[in-house]
C-alpha cells in the first residue's frame, strides 16, 4: 500500500478549505484517509496553515510521500515556525 500525504478538499463552492491527510494513493481525493495531519485555508488573508510536524515526520518515516503541493506547504509552515521562534 503506497501512502501519500495530500490535500482533501472541504468547504463549499468557491470557498475551498483543505485538510492535509495521509491516504492510500489509490483512494479518491475526498475519499477514505488514514489520518489528518493539518489544515489549510487559502482564502483567508494571510492564508491559514496548521501542520502537525511530528505527525508528518512520523508518516514520512513510515514511507508516506507528500505531493508537490503539500511538500511546499510543509516547507512554508516550517519557515513560518522558525521565523516566530
Amino acid at each position: 500500500m503506497a501512502l501519500k500525504i495530500r490535500l482533501a478538499r472541504l468547504g463549499g463552492k468557491k470557498k475551498p478549505y483543505y485538510r492535509l491527510v495521509v491516504a492510500d494513493s489509490q483512494a479518491k481525493r475526498d475519499g477514505r484517509f488514514i489520518a489528518i495531519v493539518g489544515h489549510y485555508d487559502p482564502k483567508s488573508n494571510p492564508y491559514k496553515l496548521d501542520v502537525d510536524h511530528d505527525a508528518v515526520s512520523k508518516w514520512i518515516g513510515q514511507g508516506a510521500l507528500p505531493t508537490d503541493t503539500v511538500a511546499s506547504l510543509i516547507r512554508a509552515s516550517r519557515r513560518r515556525q522558525a521565523a516566530t521562534a
